[in-house]
């Protein structure tokens, strides 16, 4: 079949892979414009474009496909001429109106990096760390209108480990979802049986993933140690869980008064801690500081062990680097 493919960061440059290592012909390739990023803000192709351009697909940038600009029309025309099979669409990052949805003989489908409807929208993946889920996965889905809202074709299913953090999870679900929409684009007669038997979704079950903001990170040591240990591992490796501390400030010059600013400190990884004989301390309170890390009280009597802590300016630092540093000392608060 002649497949456009249209998606933007590692996600979806998995699926390319697959699609390309398969029989079909990828006749395009859609990905956003390239943007601005690193130190220097110089401009960078996504993951999606530089596969392609490996492989001598071709490649089309476009700003969006909005019916109301000359630009999203041409777009459009343009989409329509290439006379595609079906488009794949994953983790592409623009809209997609009715009028292209309905462009190639057997629509547009998505691989969305969870088991639909539990989480729809832009961060599946964080959410369902945060929320305790036992179990996440891949869902293929004939795009329709809406977000996220299509008919499945197919599920496939993979557990969350309890160590699993954002990273681990995309990269299971990235292999599970190229995996997947291969399965169903075995060939023309199996994409019509996977449409044939298509599922609602069930409207009640519906949850949306909303997009992290960042000071969503900040760790609340009120909340149970299972629960900054979610905390720490959805957001690992962006934006990454972080508290603050008081640090000292040196004197401004013939000022006495003494400053003080908050420094935030990141966490990238992190253990729930169990000890036998446990004297409760207020949240926050660091309670033991070893080489096996740093021991800090949460809410509900429970304990975590901070194994991998980064402050501002420098690199991660291990536990035997944290205890090294001095920078944290027993009895400390955090807040």
């Amino acid at each position: 079949m002649k497949i456009i493919f249209a998606g933007t960061p590692d996600f979806a440059a998995t699926a390319l892979q697959a699609l390309i290592d398969s029989q079909h012909e990828i006749i395009a390739v859609y990905t956003q414009p390239d943007r601005k990023a690193g130190r220097g803000q110089k401009l960078t192709a996504s993951p999606v474009k530089n596969l392609a351009l490996e492989h001598g697909l071709p490649v089309y940038q476009p700003e969006n496909f909005k019916s109301s600009t000359e630009q999203g029309l041409a777009a459009q025309a343009e989409l329509k001429a290439l006379n595609a099979d079906v488009m794949v669409v994953a983790a592409y990052g623009l809209i997609l109106p009715q009028a292209v949805l309905d462009m190639p003989k057997y629509g547009c489908l998505n691989i969305h990096a969870s088991i639909l409807p539990r989480w729809r929208g832009a961060a599946p993946i964080q959410r369902a760390i945060l929320a305790g889920d036992a179990e996440s996965g891949v869902t293929i889905m004939q795009m329709a209108k809406g977000l996220d809202t299509g008919d499945m074709l197919l599920i496939e299913r993979c557990e969350i480990s309890e160590n699993d953090n954002a990273t681990a999870l995309h990269d299971k679900l990235a292999v599970l979802g190229a995996k997947a929409i291969c399965k169903v684009l075995e060939n023309e007669q199996s994409l019509q049986d996977y449409q044939a038997k298509r599922q609602v979704q069930d409207e009640s079950l519906t949850n949306y993933a909303e997009k992290i903001a960042k000071q969503e990170a900040r760790i609340d040591w009120t909340q149970s140690a299972e629960q900054i240990h979610r905390h720490i591992r959805a957001f690992n490796p962006v934006p990454v869980a972080f508290f603050d501390i008081l640090s000292d400030v040196e004197k401004a010059q013939h000022n006495p008064a003494q400053q003080s600013q908050n420094t935030a400190v990141r966490v990238w990884q992190a253990e729930i801690f169990h000890a036998e004989n446990h004297h409760e301390k207020a949240v926050g309170t660091i309670v033991a500081l070893s080489k096996q890390g740093v021991v800090v009280q949460c809410g509900e009597q429970s304990l975590i062990l901070l194994t991998q802590l980064q402050w501002a300016g420098g690199k991660p630092l291990d536990a035997g680097q944290i205890f090294q540093s001095q920078k944290l000392q027993l009895g400390q608060v955090l807040a």
